[in-house]
């Protein structure tokens, strides 16, 4: 198959998951939930859903617990909405990246800190 009309899949998918995990999912347990990409197969039979979660480590584990339950409500919903022949078999993926991208931040701010008090004490000293 193509690998653009695999990558048009795929964005579709990601745009339709979100509005399910928006919009659509009741449970209480799923708190901030951001789809960052999904990653399907070349013949479309299995798609890996990459998602972000935010919160405490209790609440992630709850919403964890809450989206691996939904799991065979989002693959009817998106047999539904997407016309394909055969509906993908989804797995959820835990995306730390924007966790990652967080702490390289605060590195970077911690040393941008020290550079500058480390510049005023050598200021100071001249």
């Amino acid at each position: 198959m193509s690998q653009l009309r695999v990558e048009k899949v795929q964005e579709l998918m990601k745009q339709e998951i979100s509005q399910i995990i928006l919009r659509e999912l009741k449970d209480p347990r799923i708190g901030f939930v951001t789809v960052t990409s999904v990653e399907c197969t070349g013949d479309l039979r299995e798609a890996k859903i990459y998602v972000s979660l935010m919160g405490s480590e209790q609440q992630v584990k709850d919403c964890w617990t809450g989206l691996t339950s939904s799991l065979g409500f989002i693959r009817r919903e998106i047999g539904k909405r997407i016309r394909l022949r055969f509906t993908p078999e989804l797995s959820f993926e835990l995306d730390k990246s924007l966790d990652y991208s967080a702490h390289i931040q605060e590195l970077l701010l911690k040393i941008k800190a020290e550079e500058e008090a480390n510049g005023k004490h050598s200021d100071e000293e001249q």
